[in-house]
């Protein structure tokens, strides 16, 4: 299997204000004449790693990853005041601008998938193609299998350490955004450390053993933690099935869509219906590979499709 390619460093780095009290954080690499790739990260909340830009052949794309609305290095930190699905779009329309980009791939995994179907949606005439990774499609019935039904029957133990600290609310969603959001410092703090152990058990399914994991900041795990309920209560700012029921506004474009047959987190059956909804997308259901990107099959399928994209996609560089 292939591994991803060398690391090399950003040649610009920097912030950009978007507004509303944002400065959104983004990096470029790779070939400045190269064809234009953005990396949309997962979560919400989750931000950019500097081993994301070696998915990309530095040679071929002229990569561009951002922490979105409250992510990473982006300020104010773990903010969701002003922070939509529309704003992130908007934010990714700034940025496109600001860089002079007529239009470019877009690299999305998990929520970063429903970023980029929902960006090619608005902006269809800005997009040259997609990958998309462990595919979120945003409905009822994906938040359930994560938040409340589904996923528990498979890790009983994990979950029912989770509900000695949450309890069985009637609805999940709720009484975790109340909790992470509500006056009781202790309380939001013992209810996202629980749901950071529940969601990485999730996560990390398909692995047989899983190393030491350092232990990550309190600041963080309540950041990324009041992101992703922020978003869920409020239905990632979507209709119920928008993604799929506006997927006709997709441009005729190159589309991969691979998936995990493991992935626990976002489970199979979307990536084969939204390869059923776009004609002509290139679909890959690995087997042995869970929900990760740095899992060894995902790694190898998406550097294998993002070389099959710049081969296929209707690039001249201005």
């Amino acid at each position: 299997m292939r591994s991803l390619y060398p690391a090399t460093q950003p040649h610009r780095a920097e912030h950009i204000d978007v507004g509303d009290g944002h400065k959104v954080f983004f990096e470029e690499g790779g070939n400045p004449s190269g064809i234009p790739i953005v990396f949309l990260h997962g979560g919400p909340g989750s931000g950019c790693k500097n081993s994301h830009r070696q998915f990309f052949e530095p040679n071929i794309y002229r990569n561009v990853l951002l922490d979105q609305r409250g992510s990473g290095k982006s300020t104010p930190y773990g903010a969701v005041e002003s922070n939509s699905t529309q704003h992130l779009v908007a934010d990714l329309e700034i940025l496109r601008e600001h860089l002079g980009i007529e239009k470019w791939v877009l690299f999305g995994g998990s929520w970063g998938a429903a970023l980029a179907l929902y960006y090619a949606e608005t902006h269809p005439e800005r997009v040259l193609g997609m990958v998309l990774r462990g595919s979120f499609l945003a409905r009822r019935r994906d938040v359930d299998w994560f938040f409340m039904e589904g996923a528990n029957r498979l890790l009983p133990v994990a979950w029912d350490a989770f509900r000695e600290v949450v309890g069985d609310p009637p609805d999940m969603v709720e009484y975790l955004y109340q909790a992470v959001f509500g006056d009781d410092v202790e309380v939001a703090k013992r209810v996202a450390r629980a749901w950071c152990r529940w969601s990485g058990e999730v996560v990390t399914y398909a692995f047989d053993h899983i190393g030491a994991v350092g232990e990550e900041s309190i600041e963080s795990i309540m950041a990324k933690t009041r992101l992703e309920f922020h978003y869920a209560r409020h239905r990632y700012f979507m209709r119920e099935n928008q993604l799929l029921e506006d997927i006709s506004r997709v441009p005729d474009v190159p589309v991969t869509i691979i998936h995990g047959m493991r992935d626990l987190t976002c489970t199979p059956d979307a990536a084969w219906e939204l390869h059923r909804a776009i004609p002509r997308s290139q679909l890959r259901i690995l087997r042995t590979a869970g929900h990760l990107s740095g899992e060894a099959p995902m790694t190898d399928a998406l550097l294998d499709a993002t070389d099959d994209i710049a081969r296929l996609v209707d690039y001249i560089d201005a």
